[in-house]
This record gives structure tokens, C-alpha cells and sequence, in this order.
């Protein structure tokens, strides 16, 4: 052990802990959440995208990613969009975006995620007070908060939209902890996810990779799954990359090729209004994001579709 303390008396014994690699090999898109014109979520449009999403081999969806604006909604929201997602298909495994900037509110937070259907809270690392977020403050936050989850805890490490690191020490002493079963990691670094992975060989702690512009580099240094935004509106190709990975295959490195030009257009380049335009363009209910984000411009609209069409999406 690393330091870390036993187990509270809310017992989660190693339930966690079989909670096998298996469980995270695959893809899982961080879905979009569709809204009315009032800026209202529509269930009825996220329940028509589950109709089509659910036709792919996905292993399971993200709810409340950063993809599906979770920073931008109330809790009873983001209540009713897991209730939704897990009772459309209650076998699909629903991990859940559940981190807040205290712990206190994360904590209360899992708890009613929980009861609505998520099987995995998956948890950022607080950022608005950079200044005081060193190894101690993280491992105060994270341990206290899995102590108290239901439900097994997902590591978020997402240096663009936190503008930090969760720090290699901090996530390697966590993960010593039976109910922190892995990290989602969006960061790109091969070398730092190789590590994690290495030095967590001797527990069942699972590295997703959290981006499909770099499966192929992630997947050969150990991470066993991934949460890639392409797979809203490509999920039938990143699935097809997940399974090249892992079958060796000599066709992975040129899927791989493909799939960075549109992974970068949905993400880094146009984000979520870009993403949201291109799942209205394959049949799905996109739907402008909710404000302050703005629509994408008409100007980028063209240069986006050029970019997925030489993909090879029909749009």
C-alpha cells in the first residue's frame, strides 16, 4: 500500500475490485444531450439517438461528459439524463459524469446519480482553485469521496478544460484504493499513461484512453478501452478501431490515420457546437448546445463537412 488508509465502515469490500478490465474494453461514447428550443433538455430526442447508438457495439455510454455539457445543467438534469440512458437499456454499463468543485457536493452528487441508474461515477479533478490544488488536497477530495460512492470511481484527467494535471503520484496512490477502479485519460500522453499502467500492473486498475485521435498510441502502452467523442457520429469506426487494436491487426494503423483528421475537427478545432452540427447532418438530434456556447458558424460549417466527408462520413 501507498499510504493509504482502510476502508471506512460503509464496507465496499472488493466489489470494486472485480470490477474487471473486462467491463471497460470497449467504447463508450461521451454522448451529446439534446435540447428544445427553450434550452430545455429533450428526452425524446435523446431517446431517438439511443435508438441509433444502441445499433453500435458500444460497450456502454457517458453521461455528463464534457461533451455533454454537464457543466451547463442542474442536478435534477443530470438526473433525469442517466435515468433516461439506463432505462432505455439497463445492460449497457452508464458511467457518469459526476464530478463538482467541493467534495461535499461531488459526494451528494454520486449518491443521486446512483439511485437514478449510473454504474461508474467518473470524476474531474477540481481546478477553479488551482492554486491550492496540490497531491494533498487531491488525495483529501478523492479519497473522502471514495469512501462514500455506491458505485465505483473513474479518475478524469482532462488538462484542456482543467488546465492541470492530476499529478502521477496522486493517481498512482489512489489507485491503490478498492473503489477508484481506473482513469479516464485526455491528456495524450502515451508516456504517462504507460506508467500508470505499468506501475498499477499488480492491481485491476483500467486506463481509458479519452480521445480516438490517439487510441492506437495509448491501446500499445496498456489502456484497455476508450471515451471518444467521434464515436457520437463515427461509432461504427471507432469501434471498428477498438477491435484492430486489440486483434493485432495490420489494417489498426491506417484506421487510426483516418480517424485523426475528424477526431480533431469534433474536439480541439469546432468542440461541442461542432460535434453537435455534424450528429443533426447524420440523422441523429444534435441540437445547438446550450448557452453560452454559440452555434457553429456558417463560415466553418462547410470546412467541417469537408473534413468528415474525406473521412468517409456520409453527411
Amino acid at each position: 500500500m501507498l499510504g493509504i488508509t482502510q476502508k471506512s465502515s460503509r464496507s465496499i469490500s472488493t466489489v470494486f475490485r472485480s470490477f474487471s478490465t473486462d467491463k471497460f474494453n470497449g467504447v463508450f461514447p461521451p454522448i451529446i444531450t439534446p435540447f428544445d428550443s427553450k434550452e430545455n433538455i429533450s428526452l425524446d430526442k435523446l431517446k431517438k439517438n439511443l435508438a441509433v447508438w444502441d445499433l453500435k457495439p458500444f460497450k456502454g455510454y457517458t453521461v455528463l461528459g464534457s461533451n455533454g455539457e454537464f457543466q451547463l445543467l442542474s442536478m435534477n438534469e443530470k438526473c433525469n439524463l442517466v435515468k433516461c440512458v439506463k432505462d432505455f437499456n439497463p445492460d449497457k454499463l452508464v458511467i457518469a459524469g459526476s464530478g463538482q468543485e467541493s467534495t461535499k457536493l461531488t459526494i451528494e452528487g454520486i449518491d443521486r446519480l446512483s439511485c437514478c441508474g449510473a454504474d461508474v461515477a467518473l470524476v474531474y479533478n477540481p481546478c477553479f482553485y488551482r492554486g491550492s490544488m496540490k497531491h494533498e488536497a487531491y488525495m483529501s477530495h478523492y479519497l473522502a469521496i471514495a469512501d462514500a460512492s455506491p458505485i465505483p470511481i473513474l479518475l478524469y484527467n482532462v488538462p484542456a478544460n482543467t488546465a492541470m494535471d492530476i499529478p502521477l503520484n496522486t493517481i498512482l496512490e489512489l489507485a491503490e484504493h478498492e473503489n477508484i477502479v481506473g482513469l479516464k485519460e485526455s491528456s495524450g500522453n502515451a508516456v504517462r499513461i504507460g506508467e500508470v499502467v505499468h506501475r498499477t500492473a499488480h492491481l485491476e486498475f483500467n486506463v481509458l484512453a479519452g480521445s480516438a485521435g490517439f487510441m492506437l498510441s495509448t491501446y500499445s502502452v496498456g489502456a484497455v478501452g476508450v471515451i471518444a467523442a467521434l464515436a457520437n457520429v463515427m461509432g461504427d469506426e471507432v469501434c471498428e478501431l477498438h477491435n484492430a487494436i486489440k486483434a493485432n491487426s495490420a489494417t489498426a494503423l491506417d484506421l487510426q490515420y483516418r480517424l485523426i483528421a475528424p477526431n480533431t475537427a469534433v474536439t480541439a478545432t469546432y468542440g461541442i457546437a461542432g460535434l453537435k452540427f455534424v450528429a443533426d447532418k447524420v440523422g441523429l438530434d444534435g441540437t445547438l448546445p446550450r448557452r453560452p456556447i454559440q452555434p457553429l458558424p456558417e463560415t466553418d460549417q462547410h470546412k467541417l463537412l469537408q473534413i468528415m466527408r474525406k473521412a468517409g462520413l456520409s453527411c
